[in-house]
């Protein structure tokens, strides 16, 4: 009985001790894995360049598991940032910002890219510049998202309505991917999307470029569109990995603005991985050519975007006036990386 009693004393020490390691694992700032959030869309170059050259790895060392999941559009994946099923992710601000102010439980950590979306017509549609909207079908990736704020902003621009009514631009919900078969079927005039659905319209001969990236709203282009985000809890627990994903969100937009022409391709290897398929490298090039990558976030700009997301009551229970951003966007991280600490 002694023995027996011996061998359990022992078995609970190893226990113990196992638990404090565990523990001190996690005190020490490393977590076993990352679960991080992308999207299958070009736009999220930099997530995709800091994958394939192993940013991420180097930053948080070879032991860490790394879980990638690839989302279709940026609700689903802030309502997985807002549920706790995503530690780290590259998303819109549209979406992201209508959900923070729901659960609270995130934040903006960086920015990854600014602009990338065109407004494209189909052909025969009789669509010539933003006036020519009136009465019109455009499609929009999903709703709240920031593609549809910048074409509400768009709209407002001109005095252009939305809705049911003859005086109005109506929106209709399409995939960026299922825009080139409704621009066919005639079923939609206009959309407007992340690029390189625009270039591939055009070069299938269906569609034009009405308005291209820095003339879309807000801020002529330079605004928000891939930002990336992590969630509270594990900016408590695992501070220093979020910033090595910073670090490496930064390396990425080095590489692919000091070597494009590599980039292309290892842009493709992931596209191909969590899309299931590849782009042609033209595609990919023109994509790239209509975005401006950058860790920057305006506070002032996503609050803007916000602000039409309240009027078209995606977010409710906040006053335009009362909207204050600044709790959400916390780049002291992103600045301690530039500075070294």
């Amino acid at each position: 009985m002694r023995k027996l009693a011996w061998i359990m004393t022992v078995l609970l020490l190893a226990s113990v001790m196992l638990t404090a390691c565990e523990e001190a694992l996690t005190l020490s700032g490393k977590a076993k894995k990352v679960r991080l959030g992308v999207f299958k869309n070009v736009t999220h170059a930099a997530a995709y360049i800091a994958l394939e050259k192993g940013y991420f790895r180097q930053a948080w060392g070879e032991e860490v598991d790394i879980e990638v999941t690839a989302f279709d559009n940026g609700s689903d994946l802030s309502i997985a940032m807002a549920t706790g099923d995503i530690d780290i992710g590259f998303v819109g601000p549209g979406p992201a910002t209508t959900f923070y102010l729901k659960s609270q439980n995130y934040r903006v950590v960086s920015g990854s890219n600014n602009g990338g979306a065109v407004l494209v017509a189909r052909n025969g549609a009789g669509i010539n510049s933003v006036k020519d909207l009136v009465d019109k079908t455009i499609a929009i990736p999903s709703k709240g998202n920031t593609n549809e704020i910048s074409l509400r902003m768009l709209l407002q621009q001109e005095k252009l309505g939305v809705g049911k009514g003859t005086d109005n631009a109506h929106l209709i919900v399409r995939a960026p991917s299922d825009a080139l078969i409704s621009f066919r079927q005639q079923e939609i005039d206009a959309t407007l999307v992340p690029e390189p659905w625009g270039t591939q319209i055009e070069k299938a001969g269906l569609g034009k470029v009405v308005v291209d990236w820095q003339g879309i709203p807000p801020n002529h282009g330079d605004y928000p569109t891939v930002i990336m985000v992590a969630s509270d809890t594990f900016i408590q627990k695992h501070r220093d990995m979020v910033k090595g994903a910073i670090k490496a969100n930064m390396e990425a937009i080095v590489y692919i603005q000091s070597s494009p022409d590599q980039a292309y391709d290892l842009i493709n290897n992931q596209l191909k991985k969590y899309s299931g398929k590849g782009m042609d490298k033209s595609l990919i090039k023109a994509s790239l050519s209509r975005l401006k990558l950058t860790t920057d976030v305006d506070v002032k700009v996503m609050e803007e975007m916000a602000k039409v997301s309240i009027d078209a009551r995606y977010i409710k229970g906040i006053n335009k006036e009362e909207l204050d951003l600044h709790t959400f966007v916390d780049l002291s991280m992103l600045e301690e990386v530039k500075s070294r600490k």
